[in-house]
């Protein structure tokens, strides 16, 4: 692994801009937008899909403990309980997901407060069409790629009413640059944990993952099948004690690793513990990955952060462009095929 072999398979050069993450963070973050001027809201709906639904999910994540009540939705339909109190949120970096402009329109005909955020497209032409509050933010190589100025520049944007301290994001901030040291490719070492993670991983990786960090496992699933083309598995820890353990009774090649918590549950933490001991018992080879300390927002973007660079790597190690998404195309070349026939 070395700059050499990434520029050669890496075609548009999408390290290059996972290099630059936490400069992207810092500046969309420190960036003059115009902020959300609305109150009376105990309520957010995220609305969006892939990269841009694993924003929701982070938000999801980091507001849990609070007494705002979030949900995020990825498909065509709102929940009921939207209402006047309800701030949707929906995302789109390309602005032209099918889904996303579905579920758009359906509440620019409720009684909710609404806001967009894209880097153009459909999106943006039907708020402007309809006089709805609309940020653009720059995309960066690809919508997965685009998750630093979407996510910080969400967090300047809605930080009227997302009750995050500054300095969390800050201590966010901070800590990404010193994660980058570590998993940069420019660190080719023993000690680049995204590296040697990702030369470890074959076949079907299995993702463990406890209560809080559940968009830190949904977002490492979307970028290994993205960027390095596999296939993928996520479960609860908690829940997989119940039924999904099992499955290690019969022999496999597939590869389970641990995300955890510093913080977990003691409970959570106890079925980490004996569920490891088992898989050392029966000789199953298996890697965790530990969030560090820190705030719930560093925790979670120095892990997607890490983990996403192992994405790269493995498809670099593999000779895999992580760029192409042939099949996505397909899928929506053939949507928008029936759309304009509807």
């Amino acid at each position: 692994m070395d700059l050499h072999n990434l520029e050669k398979v890496d075609s548009q050069n999408m390290h290059k801009v996972y290099e630059d993450w936490p400069n992207i963070a810092k500046i969309f973050f420190e960036k003059k937008f115009e902020k959300i001027k609305i109150s009376n809201i105990n309520h957010i709906v995220f609305v969006g899909m892939g990269g841009s639904g694993a924003l929701g999910d982070i938000f999801l994540s980091i507001l849990s403990k609070t007494n705002m009540h979030i949900r995020v939705v990825k498909g065509y339909n709102l929940p009921k309980t939207v209402n006047e109190n309800t701030l949707v949120v929906t995302i789109s970096v390309s602005g032209n997901t099918n889904e996303t402009n579905t579920v758009l329109e359906t509440a620019s005909k409720l009684n909710c407060k609404l806001i967009a955020f894209s880097s153009g497209g459909k999106m943006e032409k039907f708020c402007k069409d309809k006089n709805i509050e609309f940020r653009k933010i720059e995309k960066f190589h690809s919508p997965r790629a685009s998750f630093p100025s979407f996510l910080f520049s969400i967090l300047n944007i809605l930080s009227p009413i997302i009750p995050i301290p500054e300095k969390d994001i800050q201590e966010t901030l901070n800590k990404m640059q010193d994660v980058k040291k570590l998993i940069s490719v420019k660190n080719n070492s023993e000690n680049n944990l995204a590296m040697s993670l990702a030369k470890w991983i074959s076949d079907i990786p299995l993702i463990y993952y406890p209560w809080g960090l559940e968009c830190v496992a949904i977002r490492f699933k979307s970028s290994l099948q993205e960027n390095s083309k596999t296939h993928v598995i996520i479960e609860d820890i908690v829940e997989s004690c119940h039924n999904g353990v099992v499955a290690w009774e019969k022999k496999s090649t597939i590869k389970p690793i641990m995300i955890r918590g510093d913080d977990d549950h003691f409970r959570t933490a106890e079925k980490y513990k004996i569920l490891s001991e088992y898989f050392d018992g029966e000789k199953i080879d298996y890697k965790q990955v530990f969030s560090g300390n820190g705030n719930i927002l560093t925790k979670i973007i120095s892990l997607i952060y890490i983990l996403d660079y192992v994405t790269i790597y493995k498809s670099i190690l593999e000779g895999i462009d992580p760029t192409p998404v042939k099949t996505i195309e397909y899928i929506k070349n053939k949507i928008d095929s029936q759309d304009k026939i509807d």
